[in-house]
């Protein structure tokens, strides 16, 4: 028996071969189907999907579209580092609040120091008044 080596041009025409046998094997299970079912066929699956066509945009389209990002970013930036003088405001009057809340407890500690000493002392000894 002789032996054979298995060039690349063989190995093509078996893969040529096979493929051919795939289809009409294919071919005949939808025709099967077909039958069975009493539609329509469902249609083969190919073996490449099928790519969709990119739409080209022009030059004067990518430039506007580059202009206005670079006009949104400039505004976002801008915005960011603005001042904001409201909030300095804001936060002046917090610190002023927290002061008055810090101060109010020894304020109102005296007050009510005061009134206890003034409950406290005898009461002076009205003129009684006779008619």
């Amino acid at each position: 028996m002789p032996t054979t080596k298995l060039t690349g041009e063989i190995l093509v025409a078996a893969i040529e071969g096979f493929e051919a046998q795939k289809r009409r094997i294919d071919g005949q299970i939808a025709e099967l189907r077909q039958m069975l079912d009493g539609g329509r066929p469902k249609p083969a699956i190919t073996a490449e999907p099928q790519k969709r066509k990119r739409r080209k945009m022009s030059a004067a389209g990518r430039k506007a579209i580059s202009e206005a990002t670079k006009k949104r970013w400039a505004a976002f930036h801008a915005a960011k580092e603005a001042p904001k003088p409201a909030v300095a405001k804001k936060v002046a009057r917090k610190k002023a609040a927290k002061k008055a809340v810090k101060s109010a407890p020894v304020k109102l500690v005296k007050k009510t120091a005061v009134k206890k000493k003034a409950a406290s002392a005898p009461a002076a000894a009205a003129p009684v008044v006779t008619q």
